[in-house]
């Protein structure tokens, strides 16, 4: 609910531009994520240190606006883990998974909804109705 909340937008080339933005942050934090639980469990100094390293890889990919949502997302796969810590390698996997579907619902919601005016074209308005 809250990637379909944070990709849908004004437009659909918006809804988009705010997909690509969520999955690579998302796709990030999986990584790290991942490969920590697999090897650790849930520890508070190995959350931030994700966190921080998320943040510099983030700013090195040329992708500082998405720093924040990357942050949240792992925080959010960490802060779930020790719910389950035998299996804790598989909340990063369902966060992906529950962001993809997000994203998916948020950009078709925004591409069904603007769908009148992409298939009219620019009107005297600037396209705007």
């Amino acid at each position: 609910m809250v990637a379909t909340i944070f990709v849908y937008r004004y437009g659909y080339e918006q809804s988009a531009g705010a997909a690509l933005s969520r999955m690579a942050a998302t796709l990030l934090s999986f990584a790290l994520c991942f490969v920590y639980l697999l090897f650790f469990p849930f520890h508070l100094w190995g959350m931030a240190a994700l966190i921080g390293i998320g943040a510099v890889a983030m700013a090195l990919l040329g992708r500082p606006d998405d720093i924040i949502t990357a942050g949240i997302t792992t925080a959010v796969a960490m802060v779930v883990a020790p719910i389950s810590p035998d299996h804790a390698w598989r909340q990063p996997i369902l966060r992906v998974v529950d962001t993809l579907v997000g994203v998916t619902v948020g950009v078709m919601g925004a591409w069904i909804s603007h769908f009148p005016l992409l298939r009219a074209g620019p009107t005297s308005d600037g396209g705007r109705t």
